[in-house]
């Protein structure tokens, strides 16, 4: 037990814990505010806050130092910080810099994005694997300043067979976002037996199928929009008449845990089955500005109880 323990996939997996929250409320607060809400988050016993990095959203670097600066234990982490958003040498110094001053508290979570946000940014978007694994060769290159103690994990938003085989050679592992449990267990089987994997699990706590859905439906219509996740669900089965408004209930049900606390407890069980080592729930309500404190409170028990069994 006590070799197993030493592995990198476990040593992050106890940093993190099993579940943490991904969010996008933290970037319309104030700092302040954003602060005090993580350590919210923080009390109640999750491992980790996941943070994004979109064209309307917070630089991530800073926001996580942000973050990182008004809490005391939580893991922050970048889900996740776009490869178009700054050269590999500012994304290996600034990791290096937040890894120094909040020791075994940051992860780089990293990413090519999509065509739509890197074109906005002045980027020409074409081979994205061939950019990524270029971009990973300059990061290596970029750290010879002093070392840290321990540099911050990387982990790479994957999705396609080819960049999860490259987050398990070059990364510490993979952070996909907007997947079924389904691509969780493919995703295990790409990175192997050594690498981390940390899903987003799209949650609605509400036991009313009708209104769960529609929460959903709502929430999955942008992400349908772009390729790189609608590509993805269809190696998977779905069809792009499944993507095609108003969505079947089938695909709404895969892609969004809904009901009560057992249920969203038992979609996280799910994925950690499937070999996910960290799962972070995504909680969405019908006013989606809105930071839900109040389901994060009534889950946190129903998931920590399960997984101290």
């Amino acid at each position: 037990m006590s070799g197993l323990a030493q592995t990198p996939r476990a040593r992050l997996t106890a940093r993190l814990g099993r579940v943490g929250l991904w969010t996008f409320q933290l970037d319309a607060q104030p700092a302040a505010e954003a602060a005090a809400l993580v350590r919210e988050v923080e009390a109640l016993g999750y491992g980790a806050v996941w943070i994004p990095e979109g064209l309307g959203s917070k630089e991530a670097m800073s926001h996580a130092g942000l973050l990182l600066a008004g809490s005391e234990r939580i893991v922050v982490a970048t889900g996740i910080a776009s490869i178009w958003a700054r050269d590999a040498m500012a994304m290996s110094n600034g990791s290096r810099a937040l890894a120094e001053a909040y020791p075994n508290r940051f992860v780089l979570g990293m990413g090519v994005s999509h065509e739509v946000r890197a074109t906005a940014r002045g980027h020409l978007y074409e081979r994205p694997l061939s950019k990524m694994r270029a971009y990973l060769d300059a990061m290596d290159e970029a750290a010879h300043s002093p070392a840290t103690p321990e540099p911050a994990p990387r982990l790479l938003a994957a999705l396609g067979p080819k960049m999860l085989t490259l987050a398990g050679e070059r990364a510490q592992g993979a952070h996909p976002y907007f997947v079924p449990v389904a691509h969780t267990r493919e995703a295990r089987e790409r990175l192997g037996p050594d690498a981390f994997l940390a899903p987003e699990q799209l949650v609605v706590l509400h036991r009313d199928a009708g209104i769960a859905r529609e929460i959903g439906r709502t929430f999955m219509s942008h992400y349908l929009s772009l390729p790189n996740y609608a590509n993805n669900l269809k190696r998977f089965g779905w069809t792009h008449q499944d993507m095609e408004p108003p969505y079947p209930d089938a695909f709404v049900d895969a892609m969004v845990a809904w009901g009560d606390e057992r249920a969203i407890a038992a979609r996280v069980a799910e994925h950690h089955d499937a070999g996910a080592d960290h799962v972070s729930i995504q909680v969405l309500r019908r006013n989606p500005s809105e930071f839900p404190l109040e389901e994060l409170g009534l889950l946190a028990p129903v998931l920590l109880e399960r997984l101290a069994r």
